[in-house]
């Protein structure tokens, strides 16, 4: 393990092509497959029957409802949590952050069908923020299917996804267990600090969401208003930091903790995650406005956001490439909130124009970047080390390509 006073002095020019795109597309398509089977088995055990357990059972099963009733109820717990949460999970998915965890933990020497739970349960907690997100957009459209709740109904919907929060609890529990009273307990500090690092995670993702519902059209006012368009890009960066940015990097410093790497290499790890997580939500609104393109067609509904009256980097960044007035004309034509295909198409295109499309991929490009050459002398000296940056710009770079 590489621990920091072991660091390698940091490379003296940015390395950042060592590795082909079809290498990469082959190891995160072999850490896709690892990952399905993880989930098959998550399936397999979501949600816990022992949810239905009680104590002092009447049947003297130590549960507090009888077997054949205890079954049934199990089933219909399962069709209210499982399936929908199933049938996001199977709808597609890139599973970049759960490969991303899983190959820090086989950089890192660690055991990955010890902990391959907790890859499974992250996949699960990121499916879960995508149906309570939808619900709270009013999207339509998932991975080019209706949405959750479009299938199942908004209450099914938002208690699925929030269940599905709990995941990685129970898989750090399971992985990393007490041991029996009075004995002595070697991981429980991992434990601890893996339970921190998921719940801080999780906290920071809910304060994040809460600004991404509150918009940002004051600051949006402001930034018309005088030109200046700092503030209103520091309020998103933090709104993508901690919506996206922090479970990111919590997921990679559990990745370490559980792999035994020092404190302060996970520390460093959950620095890369979170600037990944920030700089891929900075691609994702390069996306948007293309409808979210895989393999040549749409899965979302083009300019979501822009059809939602909603500021995002595009429209940020236009603020200094454009004239005020046509600044204004722009958001008029979308800020009632029902604008037609045509109009968001319209604003799409003034966007590439004026360069305010460039600047986010060069926003987002440049953060990635930059964090792994803060991250690089931490790591092992190895070709896997290398992979973790090649895989991260390998997703970030499908969303500026349209």
């Amino acid at each position: 393990m590489t621990t920091v006073s072991e660091r390698r002095p940091a490379p003296a020019g940015p390395a950042l092509d060592l590795f082909s795109e079809v290498e990469t597309t082959e190891l995160l398509a072999g850490l896709t497959a690892r990952i399905n089977v993880q989930l098959a088995r998550f399936y397999s055990a979501y949600p816990s029957i022992g949810l239905l357990d009680g104590s002092g059972g009447a049947d003297g099963s130590g549960s507090a409802v009888p077997w054949r009733t205890r079954e049934h109820l199990a089933r219909r717990v399962r069709e209210g949590l499982g399936v929908p949460l199933r049938d996001l999970i199977e709808s597609g998915g890139q599973r970049w952050r759960p490969g991303l965890m899983l190959h820090t933990i086989d950089m890192l020497g660690g055991d990955a069908e010890r902990f391959g739970p907790m890859v499974a349960a992250l996949e699960a907690i990121h499916a879960g923020s995508l149906i309570i997100d939808d619900v709270e957009d009013g999207a339509q459209l998932r991975r080019g299917r209706p949405s959750t709740h479009e299938v199942f109904g908004a209450p099914t919907a938002l208690n699925a996804g929030t269940a599905a929060y709990f995941a990685l609890s129970r898989a750090i529990g399971e992985a990393i267990p007490h041991t029996p009273e009075g004995a002595a307990d070697s991981e429980a500090a991992v434990r601890a600090d893996a339970y921190e690092a998921y719940l801080s995670g999780m906290l920071a993702a809910h304060a994040g969401q809460a600004l991404d519902i509150q918009g940002h059209h004051r600051e949006w006012d402001e930034a018309v208003a005088g030109g200046d368009n700092r503030t209103l890009l520091d309020c998103l960066r933090l709104t993508y930091s901690l919506k996206s940015g922090a479970m990111e990097g919590a997921s990679l410093q559990i990745a370490a903790l559980v792999s035994g790497a020092t404190r302060e290499v996970a520390r460093a790890l959950r620095e890369f995650g979170a600037a990944m997580g920030t700089a891929y939500q900075t691609s994702d609104d390069v996306a948007d406005l293309y409808g979210v393109p895989r393999d040549g067609r749409a899965t979302k509904r083009i300019g979501e956001d822009l059809h939602n009256a909603k500021v995002t980097m595009p429209l940020a960044h236009a603020v200094t490439l454009l004239p005020t007035a046509r600044l204004r004309q722009l958001w008029d034509l979308i800020s009632h909130g029902s604008a037609e295909a045509d109009t968001v198409r319209e604003v799409v295109a003034e966007l590439e124009r004026c360069g305010a499309v460039a600047a986010c991929a060069h926003e987002a490009r440049t953060r990635l970047d930059d964090a792994w050459r803060t991250l690089e002398p931490y790591l092992p000296d190895t070709p896997q080390a290398g992979y973790l940056h090649a895989i991260a710009r390998h997703v970030m770079q499908r969303n500026l390509l349209h």
